[in-house]
């Protein structure tokens, strides 16, 4: 990971726009390089353990001559995090980020745009103060993605290159932050300082009359959301031999078009065939549950007396109007006679009064799970690129698909090992910060797992996986655990590295010579 570090230009950027204290042994970029090997370290470390974490490894090896352990701690880490801060979080993501995308030729065919929110375990009471500072981070209560609605939380945002899941920008947002309100915003943002002829794609959030208008010119890809009424009613009405075969197997698909917020566009209705058996049989359950609960509500009400045939009628239609997939069938309303006097009544008394009584039974509804099971397993994408010729339907597809670059990513950043699972910094910025670190951390790890990949597929060649089979597509914390027992040594002076067997070699030969030199191998 070092040696990716280095050949990123990493420390060097970021002491460009944060400049070294002729007093500092560490510079805030050198810091940073030692937060992202403690985050990359997967041992359970958390960065309240930084300096412990370099206790006895290879520090100036690592990082510089003259630096130890005793360098990073707390203090300096608290530092290094406020001078990020200070310099732009985003600005100076996009900053590194620019240059690791220039050095390691990363192609951005199609970026992928997604959110996803961090818990933290403080209070971070807010000021009037900072509220009046639009720059301050707002740690606060929202939609929680973690489900820990208990906890309050800060957003992350991530744009991410299809190859190799690279991420190329980074904001810190407020916790109670809304996705629709702010993507058209970040994308308009990222490509005024990009310039890229990309495919911006992204998930439902994006799909707002505002945020089409505003993205203009720019290519786009996003899933519309099924609660639009034209969208429901597409997915509803089409019938099977509408969907013609994609070139993408288990996928099939239906074009249509629209002008929703005044954009031409192209909606690809998809079905998918994993979904559609996932679907069939989540309704199946539903079925079940909800079958149970009309029935238990069905008591209920055959419990209430009613003042007339229709007020019970009344009530029968509420409760059967309240099931999506059940109906009540065999309903009778029943009289029953009532005298002002105990006892058996007279023959020819009149009744003093009557009450009535719902009788019905609990059916599932033929209409509405047929409806459901034509449902089952679709969903529309949108594109405002509207040659097919440019762009077929199954290409659509497959750059929605890639739209899981960004979720692995936040898969990854949220990891129990990674330093994230808990976020104790005492103020804001220095949370905004370790996002920062964070994004850093994964720039570096998917920068490391592409390389050796590319280099696997252009050399036609493969390294153990976990159960000792060739693989083409290591993960690279696979790799971590199997350099895991090499070690630094210094014998009679001389530097030394032991435990570097023939495979560990042969898997370093993959990468260059910025990471070969940390094993003395060139």
């Amino acid at each position: 990971m070092a040696g990716i570090i280095d050949e990123m230009g990493l420390v060097e950027a970021i002491d460009r726009q944060i400049e070294p204290h002729p007093q500092q042994t560490v510079s805030t970029g050198v810091a940073i390089k030692a937060m992202i090997l403690n985050g990359l370290g997967f041992v359970s470390a958390p960065l309240y353990l930084f300096e412990q974490f370099f206790v006895g490894k290879a520090t100036e090896h690592l990082l510089g001559a003259g630096i130890t352990a005793e360098h990073l701690n707390d203090d300096r880490l608290g530092r290094a995090l406020d001078a990020v801060w200070e310099a732009g979080v985003s600005s100076l993501f996009m900053t590194i980020a620019m240059s690791a995308y220039q050095r390691f030729g990363v192609s951005a065919q199609s970026v992928h745009l997604d959110s996803s929110s961090f818990s933290v375990t403080g209070a971070y009471p807010w000021s009037e103060a900072e509220a009046d500072e639009l720059s301050a981070l707002k740690i606060t209560y929202g939609y929680s993605k973690d489900h820990r609605p208990d906890l309050k939380q800060f957003l992350v945002d991530i744009i991410c290159s299809s190859d190799g899941d690279v991420p190329l920008f980074l904001r810190v947002g407020d916790g109670n932050e809304s996705d629709s309100a702010v993507f058209g915003q970040l994308i308009a943002e990222f490509q005024q300082q990009w310039t890229l002829d990309s495919v911006y794609v992204a998930d439902a959030a994006l799909y707002t009359e505002a945020t089409l208008q505003m993205l203009g010119d720019l290519r786009w890809v996003t899933r519309v959301p099924l609660t639009l009424k034209a969208a429901r009613q597409l997915v509803d009405e089409l019938a099977v031999e509408a969907f013609v075969p994609s070139t993408l197997e288990g996928y099939s698909w239906v074009e249509r078009t629209s002008d929703y917020s005044g954009v031409a566009q192209r909606w690809v209705v998809v079905c998918s065939e994993q979904r559609r058996q996932s679907d069939l049989k989540q309704l199946d359950k539903q079925l079940e549950k909800q079958a149970q609960k009309a029935q238990k509500q069905l008591r209920q009400l055959r419990q209430q007396t009613f003042a007339c045939a229709a007020d019970a009628q009344q009530a029968a239609q509420r409760l059967a109007d309240k099931w999506p997939l059940h109906q009540l069938s065999a309903v009778t309303v029943e009289q029953q006679a009532h005298y002002d006097q105990a006892g058996r009544p007279a023959q020819g008394q009149t009744p003093s009064h009557y009450s009535f009584h719902l009788q019905a039974e609990v059916v599932p509804s033929p209409p509405a799970i047929t409806l459901a099971r034509r449902r089952a397993g679709r969903f529309i994408l949108a594109t405002n690129v509207l040659a097919t010729t440019d762009f077929t339907a199954s290409q659509v597809l497959a750059t929605y698909k890639d739209q899981q670059a960004p979720e692995r990513g936040f898969r990854f950043l949220k990891d129990p090992l990674f330093f994230t699972s808990s976020v104790f910094l005492k103020t804001p910025a220095r949370v905004a910060a370790l996002a920062f670190v964070m994004g850093l951390a994964l720039m570096v790890y998917t920068l490391a797992q592409r390389q050796l990949r590319q280099a696997l597929a252009a050399q036609d060649e493969t390294i153990p996986n976990q159960l000792g089979q060739p693989t083409a597509k290591p993960t690279l914390r696979w790799v971590f655990m199997c350099f895991q027992a090499v070690h630094w040594l210094q014998v009679d002076q001389s530097p030394q590295i032991s435990n570097l067997t023939d495979i560990r070699v042969k898997i370093l030969g993959f990468f260059g010579a910025p990471c070969q030199k940390y094993y003395l191998l060139c």
